[in-house]
C-alpha cells in the first residue's frame, strides 16, 4: 500500500520506520533534513514537496496541533483522490477534527482521528495504545495500517472521539502527576526516604502509572529524560477543559489541572517536559528533589 506520512517528530520518525517494513512510504515533514534521513535509513521516499503525498491511498498525519494538520488540508485539497483515507495521528481538537472530517468529505475522501498514547518508547516499540475515531469501516481499514504502530487499537466512536478520549487521559495523567509529586514531597520533608516512600505508594491505594513508571527516575534517582513536552500536554488540558466548558460540566479538578499546568509551563518554558511539573510542587515549597 502507498502511504503518504506527514510530520516525522519524536513520534512520527519510529512510526514511520515501522509502516515503511510492509508499505511503500513518502515521507514529508517541514524541516527537510529529517525526511532525507529517514529515506536514507530505512529505504523511504522522500517528498520534494507535502503535495507528493497526495497521491497516496492513505496520508497519515502525525503533527503538532489540529491547526498544522488544517495548514496541511489547504495545501493538500486541490489533488486529493476520492477513496483516500487520512489518519490524523494528532493529538487534536475533536471539534476540529469533525470540521476537517467534513471538509475531506466533500473531497471523497474518509477521515479518522487516531491519537497514540505510549510516549517515545511506545513509539520505537510499537506498542503504542492507538484510539481511533471513525466510522466502524474506518475504522478497520486504519487498523490494518496502524497495527504496525501499536498494541492496542481501540474505535473508541465517531470523528472526533479519538481525540476526545486523548486529550481526557493526559488530564487525568496530569492531575496524577501533580498530587503524587505533592505527596511525595511531603513525605521527604516528613523524613521518609523517596526511595520506601514511592515503594509504599506502589503497593497500595497510591499506586499509579506515574507513581511506578513516571516520577520515580526523577524523584528518586534525579534522571529528568524528554518524555513529551509540557507545552503539548498544556495543550491537550485545555482542550479538555473547553470540552468541559462546552457542555456546561461542572469540572473544578479539571479546571484546576489546568490552571496549574499553565503556570508550570510559563515558569518552566516551551522546551520542558511535562513530568518537570514536579519542580514547580518543589518551588512552590520552597525546596527542591535533588
Amino acid at each position: 500500500m502507498k502511504i503518504g506520512f506527514i510530520g516525522l517528530g519524536a513520534m512520527g520518525y519510529p512510526m514511520a520506520r515501522h509502516l515503511a517494513k510492509e508499505h511503500e512510504l513518502i515521507v514529508w515533514n517541514r524541516t527537510r533534513e529529517k525526511a532525507e534521513r529517514h529515506a536514507r535509513e530505512h529505504g523511504t521516499t522522500l517528498g520534494g514537496d507535502v503535495a507528493d503525498c497526495a497521491d497516496a491511498e492513505v496520508i497519515i498525519t502525525m503533527l503538532p496541533t489540529s491547526r498544522e494538520v488544517d495548514e496541511i488540508v489547504e495545501r493538500l485539497e486541490a489533488h486529493l483522490k476520492p477513496g483516500t483515507l487520512w489518519i490524523d495521528a494528532t493529538s487534536g481538537d475533536p471539534n476540529v477534527s469533525r470540521e476537517t472530517a467534513a471538509r475531506l468529505a466533500a473531497k471523497g475522501v474518509d477521515f479518522v482521528d487516531a491519537p497514540v498514547t505510549g510516549a517515545i518508547v511506545g513509539a520505537e516499540n510499537a506498542t503504542l495504545t492507538i484510539m481511533i475515531g471513525g466510522t466502524p469501516e474506518n475504522f478497520e481499514r486504519a487498523r490494518e495500517v496502524l497495527r504496525l504502530n501499536g498494541k492496542t487499537l481501540i474505535h473508541v466512536g465517531p470523528v472526533g472521539a479519538g481525540h476526545a478520549i486523548k486529550v481526557l487521559t493526559n488530564t487525568i495523567m496530569g492531575a496524577t502527576v501533580w498530587i503524587t509529586s505533592e505527596c511525595m514531597l511531603i513525605a521527604k520533608q516528613f523524613g521518609i526516604d523517596m526511595k520506601t516512600a514511592l515503594e509504599v505508594t506502589n503497593a497500595g491505594s497510591g499506586r499509579s502509572n506515574a507513581s511506578e513508571n513516571l516520577l520515580p527516575p526523577r524523584l528518586r534517582d534525579g534522571q529528568w529524560p524528554l518524555v513529551f513536552k509540557l507545552l503539548h500536554h498544556d495543550k491537550d488540558i485545555r482542550i479538555a477543559a473547553s470540552l468541559a466548558h462546552q457542555q456546561h460540566a461542572s469540572t473544578p479538578m479539571l479546571a484546576l489541572t489546568q490552571q496549574l499546568f499553565s503556570a508550570a509551563l510559563h515558569q518552566l518554558g516551551d522546551g520542558a517536559d511535562y513530568i518537570e511539573v514536579a519542580r514547580i510542587v518543589a518551588r512552590m515549597n520552597g525546596t527542591c528533589w535533588d
